[in-house]
C-alpha cells in the first residue's frame, strides 16, 4: 500500500490557474503562491452578490478516537464523488497546524487518493497564515507588556492579564512561565505568563469569523487583554495595536486555493481546533465557495459534540448560513471504542437541528466485510440511510452512492433551526448543550467559574453564543469515559472567559488544555528530506 506523501507526489497536478479557471475565476482574481497554489482576492465577492448560494454539506463524526476517523479524508472524497456525478462542487476545509503535523495525528489534508495538493507544502507552512495569526497574536502581547512596562494609560493590572503569547507547535513546557525576569526592571513587569497554541487563539477565531479587513480591525480592537485595578476591561485598541495586527492579516484573509488528487477545487483557509475553539474554516472562504459552486462539503472539527455543534451554533449564526445535509463519518475502530449508543447520540444531536443526516462508513484498509457489514445494519437500525465508502484507496469512486444519497437530501429544504437563543443566560446555554448534546444529567459550575459568568454577563456579553472547550475523545469532559451517555454523568465547567472580539464565550470544561503536548513517540521523529528537497515520513 503506498503512503499519502507516495500518493501525493505520485499525482497529476494541474496549474493552479486551470483551477482557477473551472471555477470561473481569471487570472487577475487570484494571487499565485508558485505553480499551484493561490489566493484570491476578496474583491470578488461584489462580483457574486446577486448569485444563489450552492447547498452547504457538513462531513461531521462520531465520537473520534486519538488518531481520528478520516473525516477529513470523507469531506475531500465527497467532493471528488460529487464531481464524478457531474456536479459543481467545491471543497472548503481548515489549514494543518504545525502541532498535531509534529505531534500525534500527521497532517490535515486527508489520505489516500482522496487528499488535496501540493501534501507536503500544505502541511508545512502553506501560505503563511497561520505566522501571520502567530506574529499578530505576540505583537499584541509584546504591547500589553510594554503597555506595562512604561506605566502608560489606560493602567493594567498585572495580576489580571488573560492574553496569553502563541505558538504553532505543541510544547508543554510554555503552558505555565515567567516573563521579566532579573535586569532590575529593563526586562519589563515579572508576572506569571504561558503560552496556548495557534489553533486556540482568538486572532485564529477572528481571521475565520470576519468578512472583511474592516471587520476583522474592529474585532480585532474588541478582544480583551486583561483588566485595569477596578476590574474594568482593557482591549487591544485601548493598547493601539488593532490597525497593525490587522495590516499583518492583510494576506492572511484571503482565502487560499487548491485541489484535489482529482483537481477538484478546494479553499484551505483558517484553522481553529474544535476541542478548544469553534473548528471551521473561514467564513469567507465557505461564503465564497458557496457562490462559485452548486455543492461546497466542509467540515468540523473532532465529533457532532464539538464540530458540529459549533459549526451549527457559532458559525452558521454569525455568517447566517443554512446547511442542507450532514455527513456522520462512523470507523469500524471508533466503533470498537465508543460502541452503536455513540452513533445513536450523534445521529440525534444532529436531528435537533433539524439537518437531515446519512452515515458514511470509513473503510479502513484491514476492516474486514463482515464486520463492515454488521456495523452498517446496526446504523440502519437507527433508522438513518448508511453508507460503506472507500475514499482513501478510491478517490471519488469510492463514494459515488454516498453522494447520490447527499445530493437527494439537499433537493429537500430543511426546517434548520439553532439549539439555543442567545437571550439564554449563559449557564442556561451550557446547560442546554451539555445535556442535549452531551447526554449530561447536570453542569457543575466552580465557583471561579460561576464569578468569570456573572461577570461577563455584567460587562454586556450575556447574549453571545458559548463556545465549549471539551475533551473530544469523550462525551463526557473525562476522556477515560468512553461510549454513549448510559449513565448519568455530570459536565464540570472550571472557567470562562469572553472572546469579545471573535463574539462568543469560551467555556472551559474538565482538564481541557489549551497547549498540547508531544506525544512519546512524535510523527516529526519520522519526517526527513532529502539533498534534492522530497520530503518523506509526512503523512
Amino acid at each position: 500500500m503506498k503512503s499519502d506523501i507516495e500518493i501525493a507526489q505520485e499525482a497529476l497536478i494541474r496549474p493552479i490557474g486551470e483551477i482557477a479557471q473551472s471555477i470561473g475565476l481569471s487570472e487577475d482574481d487570484i494571487i499565485p503562491y508558485g505553480k499551484y497554489i493561490a489566493k484570491v482576492s476578496l474583491g470578488i465577492m461584489e462580483r457574486f452578490t446577486d448569485t444563489p448560494d450552492g447547498k452547504l454539506i457538513l462531513v461531521t463524526a462520531m465520537t473520534p478516537t486519538p488518531l481520528g476517523e478520516g473525516k477529513t479524508t470523507t469531506c475531500i472524497g465527497l467532493g471528488q464523488a460529487l464531481s464524478k456525478l457531474g456536479k459543481r462542487s467545491m471543497i472548503a476545509i481548515r489549514e494543518p497546524s504545525l502541532g498535531p503535523c509534529m505531534g500525534l495525528k500527521g497532517g490535515a489534508t486527508g489520505g489516500g487518493y482522496s487528499q488535496v495538493l501540493p501534501m507536503e507544502d500544505i502541511n508545512l507552512h502553506f501560505t503563511g497564515d497561520f505566522h501571520a495569526v502567530t506574529t499578530a497574536h505576540n505583537l499584541l502581547s509584546a504591547a500589553v507588556d510594554n503597555h506595562l512596562h512604561q506605566k502608560k494609560t489606560p493602567e493594567i493590572n498585572p495580576r489580571n492579564i488573560v492574553w496569553k503569547r502563541t505558538i504553532d507547535m505543541n510544547d508543554r513546557s510554555l503552558r505555565n512561565i515567567i516573563i521579566g525576569l532579573e535586569g532590575k526592571g529593563i526586562n519589563g513587569v515579572m508576572r506569571e505568563e504561558g503560552f496556548e497554541i495557534t489553533a486556540a487563539s482568538e486572532v485564529m477565531a477572528i481571521l475565520c469569523l470576519a468578512n472583511s479587513i474592516p471587520e476583522l480591525k474592529e474585532k480585532i480592537g474588541n478582544i480583551i487583554v486583561g483588566n485595569d485595578f477596578l476590574n474594568k476591561p482593557i482591549c487591544a485598541k485601548d493598547i493601539g495595536v488593532n490597525g497593525a495586527m490587522s495590516a499583518l492579516l492583510k494576506h492572511a484573509i484571503h482565502p487560499n486555493l487548491v485541489q484535489t488528487v482529482e483537481g477538484t477545487p478546494v479553499f484551505v483557509h483558517g484553522g481553529p481546533f474544535a476541542n478548544i475553539a469553534h473548528g471551521c474554516n473561514t467564513l469567507i472562504a465557505t461564503k465564497l465557495a458557496r457562490k462559485l459552486s452548486d455543492y461546497t462539503v466542509t467540515e468540523a472539527g473532532f465529533g457532532a459534540d464539538l464540530g458540529a455543534e459549533k459549526f451549527f451554533n457559532i458559525k452558521c449564526r454569525l455568517g447566517k448560513m443554512k446547511p442542507s445535509a450532514a455527513v456522520l463519518v462512523v470507523t469500524q475502530r471508533a466503533y470498537a471504542t465508543h460502541g452503536i449508543d455513540n452513533i445513536k447520540k450523534h445521529i440525534e444531536s444532529i436531528g435537533l437541528f433539524r439537518v437531515p443526516v446519512v452515515v458514511s462508513i470509513n473503510r479502513f484498509m484491514h476492516d474486514s466485510q463482515k464486520d463492515l457489514e454488521d456495523l452498517r445494519k446496526q446504523c440502519q437500525d437507527l433508522g438513518v440511510e448508511v453508507v460503506i465508502t472507500d475514499f482513501r484507496e478510491l478517490g471519488g469512486e469510492g463514494g459515488l452512492q454516498l453522494a447520490e444519497r447527499v445530493c437527494t437530501l439537499c433537493e429537500k429544504d430543511p426546517e434548520f433551526r439553532f439549539l439555543y437563543d442567545l437571550d439564554l443566560s449563559i449557564r442556561d446555554k451550557v446547560e442546554t448543550i451539555a445535556t442535549k448534546i452531551y447526554g449530561a444529567s447536570e453542569v457543575d459550575f466552580s465557583s471561579e467559574a460561576s464569578k468569570q459568568i456573572k461577570q461577563i454577563e455584567n460587562l454586556g456579553y450575556a447574549t453571545l453564543p458559548v463556545c465549549i472547550a471539551k475533551t473530544p475523545v469523550s462525551l463526557t469532559d473525562d476522556p477515560k469515559i468512553p461510549g454513549g451517555p448510559k449513565q448519568r454523568f455530570t459536565i464540570h465547567v472550571n472557567s470562562a472567559r469572553v472572546s469579545a472580539g471573535a463574539g462568543f464565550v469560551v467555556v472551559y470544561t474538565g482538564a481541557i488544555l489549551t497547549m498540547p503536548g508531544l506525544p512519546k513517540q512524535p510523527a516529526a521523529l519520522n519526517i526527513d528530506i532529502d539533498e534534492f528537497g522530497n520530503i518523506s515520513g509526512l503523512f
